[in-house]
């Protein structure tokens, strides 16, 4: 089992959830994060003075997933969260030792 972890675009959300669900992956966590990397942050002028904004915001989606799916899972957030600009995020797999269904006491794969 792994988690995939992205951290994408805010407003490439709803295409990453419909692309997710599209291969059968029908949960996820999503956290509102801020940071930055390549991009550096951006300026804004606010009230006529201009001023850094130097963490943007972005989304994380951490989907737990069996291995063998992992490939089909970075393919469809890739395609749904590419705009081709600076800034479309990454995505990081993690190994998931073992995961539990608090309801029903389910264990690893028949968890996910």
């Amino acid at each position: 089992m792994k988690i995939v972890m992205a951290v994408i675009k805010p407003f490439k959300l709803d295409e990453v959830r419909d692309a997710l669900t599209a291969i059968g992956v029908h949960g996820m966590t999503v956290t509102e994060v801020k940071g930055y990397g390549r991009q550096k942050g951006h300026t804004e002028i606010y009230r006529g003075t201009e001023y850094a904004v130097s963490f943007l915001p972005k989304l994380k989606v951490e989907v737990a997933v069996a291995s063998n799916q992992v490939d089909k899972v970075i393919e469809a957030i890739t395609a749904a969260a590419k705009t081709g600009q600076i800034g479309d995020g990454k995505i990081f797999v993690l190994g998931l030792e073992s995961a539990v269904r608090i309801r029903t006491g389910e264990t690893d794969a028949s968890a996910l």
